[in-house]
């Protein structure tokens, strides 16, 4: 499975339900699919997550680029999940553009909470997690490499291990890869501050009283309003 995932092909190069379908209806016995999309759309990854679920043989998933966003609930398929050691995972919230009143905006938002939940559904069936650690991943947009990704349970094994990764020592914990925009941000806060007060407690960022805010400046909206009326004939 190559490149973006989509409900019909446009450019030749999507990943679709329909051509899924017929590539594995052409065969039958064991089979791997080997996996590395961006994600794409939600219904059409959820179309072939089913057909991977439904099918009678064993499905070895193989991860050798990147599986993210709906790329990897189609993942979560897998009999048994295998990534290259260079691999990536992804997971985050889905989204959708709307237009529309208040009510639209309401629809869409209840939507995307119920298409949360049924990706959190093929999360919880394969990961060691609950699902509000799972829901936390989500929100925060989180990248894993192969090793995080094994010990969260998104995946089993790699695909050629080679030499395998390191055993964590008490005092020296595995270097695992597991990156969110959150973390990140926290990270390097704390950093900043370790260095400013040299391990010490971190002094508060504004000393002494705080002075409020100067009254905002411009011309009032009401005031506005009544201009443009002295405009209309």
């Amino acid at each position: 499975m190559r490149g973006p995932i989509a409900p019909e092909s446009w450019f030749g190069d999507e990943a679709t339900p329909a051509a899924f379908r017929d590539e594995l209806m052409s065969g039958n016995g064991d089979i791997v699919v080997w996996i590395n999309s961006p994600g794409g759309d939600v219904i059409a990854a959820a179309e072939i997550y089913s057909m991977l679920m439904d099918y009678p043989g064993h499905v070895t998933v193989k991860i050798d680029g990147l599986a993210a966003s709906a790329a990897s609930v189609i993942a979560m398929a897998g009999s048994e999940v295998l990534m290259s050691p260079v691999a990536m995972m992804m997971i985050h919230n889905p989204m959708t553009a709307a237009i529309g009143d208040s009510e639209e905006m309401l629809r869409a938002i209840n939507m995307l909470a119920e298409v949360k939940e049924s990706i959190l559904n093929a999360y919880e069936l394969r990961s060691h997690l609950s699902r509000v650690e799972l829901s936390e991943l989500m929100n925060a947009e989180t990248w894993m490499d192969a090793n995080k990704a094994i010990e969260l349970g998104f995946a089993d094994g790699l695909i050629s291990p080679g030499s395998p990764f390191p055993t964590a020592q008490p005092d020296k914990p595995l270097a695992a890869m597991v990156f969110s925009r959150r973390a990140v941000t926290n990270s390097l806060l704390d950093a900043i501050n370790a260095d400013r007060t040299g391990g010490q407690e971190p002094l508060p960022l504004v000393a002494g009283p705080v002075t409020p805010d100067p009254p905002p400046s411009g011309r009032q909206v009401s005031n506005l309003l009544t201009a443009l009326d002295s405009l209309k004939p």
